[in-house]
């Protein structure tokens, strides 16, 4: 067998015996990645962390695909050419767009008994749509319906999906990153807490400067008692 090491680099060509007992002395798997070649390929490597890798890639596929709806156009034997061009044209919109559509053209009394009128029709229509659409089912009547249904061709269905992944990419890149409420709330806080500090320390100092300035008149009105007393006693 062909073997590739954990780091991609090709070992070259071992037997089996070989590729096991490197695998077990590094502590990796042997795994075979390509059957069919000849020699066989096998690579080491985490087959846990393989696997976990793998279904993480076909979820975002999954993701990523387009999920193509069907959509219905109704139709008369009776409807003329330029009506015909607008529905061809509303289905043309709906196939690039990745979806399915259906035509079903409906009798009534006596155009029964003129079937291939809607056939000629649905045909016309459909070699109109041929370079975007393929005939999933073709012309069939049920009951007074005469009904045909068109697919995007596989081209315009992944130009469809890839136009979708990106409108997705640049919707979420113009998104703006949300706030955080908590860090917000935490800051508004803060900052009332400062200037109820800052109040605080304002009102403080002014109960400090009132109380300065009565104990500065006491002073004087004690210093002014002191000197009535001794004019009185050289009186």
């Amino acid at each position: 067998m062909r073997l590739i090491d954990e780091n991609g680099t090709q070992v070259g060509i071992v037997s089996l015996r070989e590729a096991l007992a490197m695998a077990e002395e590094r502590g990796y798997d042997l795994v075979e990645v390509a059957p069919n070649a000849v020699p066989p390929v096998c690579r080491l490597l985490d087959y846990g962390k393989f696997r976990y890798e793998q279904s993480k890639k076909e979820r975002e596929a999954r993701r990523n695909q387009k999920q193509s709806e069907l959509k219905q156009i109704r139709l008369m034997p009776r409807t003329d050419d330029h009506d015909i061009a607008v529905k061809a044209n509303q289905a043309r919109r709906f196939l690039l767009a990745g979806d399915k559509v259906k035509f079903n053209l409906r009798f009534r009394g006596r155009e029964m008994a003129h079937p291939e009128i809607g056939r000629k029709m649905l045909d016309e229509i459909a070699e109109q749509l041929s370079d975007i659409a393929v005939i999933e089912q073709k012309p069939l009547m049920e009951g007074r319906v005469l009904s045909m249904l068109l697919a995007p061709t596989a081209k315009v269905l992944k130009a469809a999906q890839q136009a979708q992944k990106a409108a997705a990419q640049r919707q979420a890149a113009a998104s703006p990153a949300p706030t955080p409420a908590r860090e917000t709330d935490a800051e508004t806080a803060e900052e009332e807490e400062e200037l109820i500090d800052e109040s605080d320390d304002v009102d403080e100092e002014e109960d400090e400067d009132l109380i300065d300035e009565d104990f500065d008149e006491e002073e004087d009105d004690e210093e002014f008692d002191d000197d009535d007393k001794r004019d009185r006693r050289r009186r």
